[in-house]
């Protein structure tokens, strides 16, 4: 099942991308829309950081590493499942009985629906920044912190995509809920570039134990730092970040199965 669901998947994508590449000149343009326009969330901080020194006891190079991991694994999960907040509108139009009647798993369907190879300018963007931070900061390398780094932004980019399925079955029920999808994902990008000491403690055991970014960026990057981690939390919590993917993907796929269970045709 999980096999058929890939290979439709990449179909479906392989169908877009050609789409896309026929006009050639169109997708330069967008990627490079689509990197400037988050290229600004960086700008703003260097712009703070020409008045300050510090930002919550973190310099800039180490925000940057925060930073680039978090918009690096987003930017993954987004360029492969954005196009997922797009359920409620089906819902409400009825487009989505066009799936359903289709011999391909719905899921497959709807993460590759319209796929957007702009979203590669965010990707790249967040690859510059950790790339700065990298060759900014003077870390003491070990093995494990060398395995951290890919670990971490692939770990990060399936916790962000499992919230776009969760969030996608969420439209199930509330069809016009597109936003409160994006404010876990959008909305969680922004929050982890920037350290946690700058969060009040609640929002940031909210977001280790109720919806768990500080996963994608916080400890682990805090481990690759050297720094203490946020609510005491032990130093091996950071190697959690894959077996945190995988309960989140589990739970999401069980929100999938009873949102679609849930869902009635329009009859149309």
């Amino acid at each position: 099942m999980v096999a058929d669901g890939l290979r439709a998947y990449g179909l479906i994508v392989a169908m877009w991308l050609r789409s896309t590449m026929a006009y050639r000149a169109s997708f330069v343009m967008t990627t490079f829309g689509n990197f400037a326009v988050t290229a600004f969330d960086f700008i703003a901080l260097m712009l703070m950081f020409s008045h300050i020194d510090v930002l919550g006891g973190y310099t800039l190079p180490e925000i940057a590493l925060l930073y680039g991991t978090a918009a690096t694994a987003f930017g993954l999960a987004d360029l492969a499942l954005g196009s997922m907040d797009r359920l409620g509108r089906r819902v409400r139009d009825g487009t989505l009985d066009i799936l359903l009647v289709r011999p391909v798993p719905v899921l497959a369907q709807v993460a590759a629906d319209r796929f957007a190879l702009r979203r590669l300018g965010r990707v790249t963007q967040g690859l510059l920044v950790l790339g700065y931070a990298l060759v900014s900061l003077d870390i003491a390398w070990t093995p494990l912190k060398v395995v951290m780094l890919p670990l971490m932004v692939l770990s990060g980019a399936a916790i962000f995509g499992a919230l776009f399925a969760a969030g996608a079955a969420f439209q199930f029920f509330a069809q016009d809920a597109s936003e409160v999808q994006n404010s876990f994902t959008y909305g969680g990008t922004t929050l982890l570039q920037y350290p946690p000491t700058v969060f009040a403690k609640d929002l940031v055991r909210g977001v280790t134990f109720v919806v768990p970014l500080a996963f994608v960026s916080w400890l682990p990057a805090l481990y690759v730092l050297g720094r203490e981690y946020p609510l005491d939390l032990p130093r091996w919590v950071a190697f959690l970040p894959p077996v945190v993917a995988a309960l989140c993907w589990v739970l999401a796929g069980l929100a999938w199965r009873a949102g679609l269970r849930a869902y009635r045709s329009t009859g149309s």
